[in-house]
């Protein structure tokens, strides 16, 4: 097992370049399932997760090859074998498979997926939606068994504005004879990203990143090439640890309207934001405001940016409050923060943050963006090395992150434990 080592005290100076979307590749590398013949995906991050849905579908039969940051997909030759164990269970992402399954062959047997354990998120929006279409949805063993004679297009209203169960319904109802039309959709850009592609392969789809999609079922999908959207939060990451660390940095390749609600908060705080048509340039300043967050959906704050703005909050004067109002169990990086001398405390929705100098210590990532915020946490000590193990979860999400920090100046390497 591995842990990062980090000696912090020194602002961040430079250029980072964000990778493609995480949040996107894997709804995208599912879809391509859909396609009769190659797509080719770029701009893919190095990730775990992405290896893993390379294994995926290379046991369902795919051909992929992978050169870089892209991959060719081959799905001719797949087929809807049972997956009930086996890498389906070492990623969440991994019921994006129902959706492109059930599309392209009416039928698929899934393992109940894995991934972050920091809240139970039932995929109930998932079923409901399926069900709709026309499946019939059973639950046998700890798997998912779907199974449709046919595929009809319905009038899907979701009961919560789900990313997953929003991009699950339009892999189905894209290859299902009629309308589908979802109403209440989520609306995050990588909803568009993965439309995008839908209709660069046939689909037709329209609506994407409003809260009413509509789509018009077809009999057969092509292949395609598609380059993924820059990954807003790696860029809200990096964002925030160039204002902790007080530094100057240009994140390079971000899209600035998908950052609206980061950059929003780190100016009321009192950090210097510049932004260019695909760059934003973050410097921060000597003191900073408590100000109060709510994470939301999207266009609001990321929850999934949650957890290392509360590392950034530890350093602004005053009494923060940071809510959130997408997972309300999300914050078991704080009594990680709490070793580190963080000043925090958890009630209900929200953590009470009080202003405070960070500690090194030994600290544990017990999830993805939580050991985000402890990396970004350990940049900010001024004396003494703080280890983060769990580096396994950080993995899943930053491709790059040690050579990018040390490209900033930051002291920053990996151990053996």
């Amino acid at each position: 097992m591995e842990k990062l080592m980090i000696t912090g005290g020194r602002p961040l100076q430079g250029t980072v370049s964000i990778s493609g979307a995480k949040n996107s590749a894997i709804a995208l590398i599912p879809a391509t399932i859909l396609a009769d013949s190659e797509v080719v995906l770029d701009n893919l991050p190095l990730l775990s997760d992405v290896a893993v849905f390379a294994d995926i579908l290379e046991e369902l039969g795919a051909k992929v090859t992978r050169e870089g940051s892209q991959m060719r997909i081959d799905p001719t030759q797949i087929k809807s074998i049972p997956m009930p164990n086996g890498s389906v269970k070492k990623l969440r992402a991994s019921y994006y498979m129902m959706g492109a399954l059930l599309g392209k062959f009416k039928e698929a047997t899934i393992g109940l997926p894995g991934g972050c354990n920091f809240e139970p998120r039932p995929i109930d929006q998932h079923i409901k939606g399926f069900e709709a279409l026309g499946a019939t949805v059973t639950n046998e063993h700890g798997s998912i068994h779907l199974y449709a004679k046919e595929l009809r297009g319905a009038k899907i209203y979701l009961d919560v504005s789900s990313v997953g169960a929003t991009i699950n319904i339009m892999l189905a109802a894209s290859r299902a004879k009629g309308s589908t039309i979802i109403e209440n959709a989520a609306k995050e850009p990588e909803i568009i990203d993965v439309a995008t592609l839908l209709n660069s392969m046939g689909a037709v789809i329209k609506g994407a990143g409003t809260e009413t999609i509509r789509i018009e079922g077809v009999s057969e999908l092509h292949g395609c090439r598609h380059s993924i959207i820059p990954d807003r939060i790696q860029a809200g990451t990096y964002m925030i640890a160039a204002a902790a660390t007080r530094g100057d940095v240009v994140i390079d390749n971000v899209i600035p309207k998908h950052m609206e609600a980061m950059t929003a908060k780190l100016l009321e705080m009192g950090v210097r934001i510049e932004e260019l048509d695909e760059s934003i340039r973050v410097i921060g300043c000597s003191n900073y405001e408590a100000v109060d967050v709510k994470a939301l959906v999207y266009p609001g704050f990321p929850t999934d940016l949650q957890s290392p703005m509360t590392s950034l909050l530890t350093q602004a004067d005053g009494v923060s409050v940071l809510s959130d109002f997408v997972y309300s169990s999300r914050f078991k990086h704080v009594p990680e923060l709490v070793r580190m001398g963080a000043k925090i405390r958890v009630e209900g929705r929200s953590a009470i943050i009080e202003g405070s100098r960070l500690n090194a210590a030994k600290v544990k990532a017990t999830d993805l963006r939580a050991g985000a915020a402890l990396v970004i946490a350990g940049l900010t000590v001024e004396e003494g090395i703080t280890e983060v193990s769990g580096v396994e979860f950080i993995d899943r999400g930053y491709d790059f992150l040690v050579e990018n920090f040390r490209r900033l100046g930051a002291d920053i390497w990996r151990e053996t434990e």
